[in-house]
């Protein structure tokens, strides 16, 4: 097979769909793969480290989404990578395709573009192995966007994250108790910081109160969400629906009643967010303020560190990729549930996706 690994475009991604490792195992099994001038620079990779791993370079963009039957991106194509991609040609990536624009998913649809989404890779159990080291380091990374926010210089309250003796520590809010809501609680509880979980899956909670005894967790009901959003320095959002827009679970009614300067951190944002009031932002901006309420809405946390999220990403997803190579598209799709369950649009047909009639915040940013 054919495989291209276009340079990423969009702004702050400095990831890249497949190290040279991956390249290396690819063409030991025969396969031919394409990458792009400089594709893995932000990662630390250099075209000579892909070279000797066997990838072929291209100086032509057109080239490497021409040649390929299977196109490793890892965020959503951009309007101009959509018109490159071939007709009947795969695309796989983190692609949110529930909260694109729908212009993006007509084309996707006329070009029967198999489009693959690596945060809907599903096993039996319902667990997402694809997605799930990505979101433990953007939980991780919330501890520490949170700590320089929460200083006067950006906004904040002015608050030291984990106290100091005579001081309380920030009071922070998680919603959502799955592997990003677990990691941020991880790394806030390690900077000191006083934190409740909250979920509407007491399972999850149970397991969150087993790895973190000083944790408080409630159950995701809308009175505990109003109350604990009311006294919190910090509230993470930290909902997922796989192949869905993320509800809306605290309106602008509950964003009112919060004190002054509280920090909203919505790693929701990648599928429409979880707060009313959030709406996508750079790295470079990543905050603004609503209803006298700090902002950071950044869809792609963990692009900033290029090389730590290729090398997770492909930890898990090469078994993927190569079963996708080995045995073609089709095949893979009819004999492997996981990679079924991640499909999004095949054959001119929507699959596995919940849309909303006004999706496509996100690509404002393009």
């Amino acid at each position: 097979m054919n495989i291209g690994v276009p340079k990423e475009r969009r702004p702050f991604e400095y990831r890249v769909g497949l190290p040279p490792a991956g390249v290396e195992i690819l063409t030991q099994h025969g396969h031919t793969v394409y990458i792009e001038h400089d594709a893995g620079v932000g990662a630390g990779f250099s075209d000579q480290e892909f070279e000797k791993a066997g990838a072929r370079i291209a100086y032509a963009v057109e080239e490497v989404f021409g040649r390929s039957d299977l196109i490793l991106k890892v965020a959503r194509p951009l309007q101009e990578e959509l018109d490159w991609i071939q007709p009947g040609a795969a695309v796989a990536g983190f692609l949110h395709l529930a909260s694109t624009r729908q212009d993006r998913m007509d084309v996707l649809l006329a070009k029967k573009i198999t489009a693959i989404a690596w945060e809907q890779v599903s096993l039996a159990d319902g667990s997402l192995p694809v997605l799930r080291p990505l979101s433990q380091i953007g939980g991780l990374m919330t501890a520490q966007i949170a700590a320089r926010l929460l200083q006067n210089n950006w906004g904040g309250k002015g608050i030291l994250l984990g106290g100091i003796p005579g001081v309380p520590p920030a009071e922070v809010a998680i919603l959502g108790a799955g592997a990003a809501g677990l990691h941020a609680a991880r790394g806030f509880l390690g900077l000191g910081a006083h934190v409740t979980l909250l979920d509407i899956d007491m399972t999850a909670l149970q397991k969150a109160a087993e790895l973190f005894p000083t944790a408080i967790t409630m159950i995701a009901s809308r009175r505990n969400i109003d109350r604990v959003c009311h006294y919190a320095d910090v509230v993470v959002g930290a909902v997922l629906v796989p192949g869905g827009r993320t509800p809306v679970i605290v309106p602008r009614t509950t964003i009112k009643t919060m004190k002054p300067r509280t920090l909203i951190i919505d790693l929701s944002i990648d599928q429409g967010g979880c707060f009313e009031t959030s709406r996508p932002t750079l790295h470079d901006q990543p905050t603004y303020v609503d209803e006298g309420i700090l902002h950071y809405c950044v869809p792609n946390i963990p692009g900033v560190v290029g090389r730590t999220s290729t090398h997770a990403f492909f930890n898990a997803a090469m078994p993927y990729i190569l079963e996708l190579a080995d045995h073609g598209i089709e095949k893979t799709i009819s004999s492997n549930p996981a990679i079924a369950a991640a499909v999004n649009t095949h054959n001119g047909e929507m699959r596995n996706l919940v849309r909303l009639t006004d999706a496509g915040g996100n690509d404002g940013m393009e």
